[in-house]
């Protein structure tokens, strides 16, 4: 019978997940796909420091997180406009070059 032991006792459901520790789980869904035998135990061995509990969770958000993106209801963010540089601009940054002595 398989365990539902945690993979590691500092765990914690309630802690957010950070920037890296997400990148590690979504590494570790490519690399452990959904035919994967102890999938979920090889994402939370693979993302450290966390249950299979957790990472089901997580994988849960994420979809959910799709869906609503899929469905149009998450506004796009808003992007800073490029402004391109005058040719007068360009000019003189080109004589500075020029100028620079290395």
């Amino acid at each position: 019978m398989a365990s539902k032991s945690k993979v590691s006792c500092s765990g914690d459901p309630n802690q957010r997940w950070t920037g890296k520790k997400n990148k590690l789980f979504e590494d570790a869904l490519a690399i452990y796909d959904k035919e994967t035998p102890d999938r979920w135990r090889n994402i939370a061995i693979h993302v450290g420091f966390t249950t299979e509990v957790e990472v089901k969770r997580q994988y849960e958000i994420l979809l959910e997180d799709i869906k609503q993106i899929e469905s149009g209801k998450v506004p796009l963010p808003l992007y800073h406009r490029y402004v391109a540089c005058s040719r007068s601009d360009i000019t003189t940054s080109e004589q500075r070059l020029r100028n620079l002595k290395l």
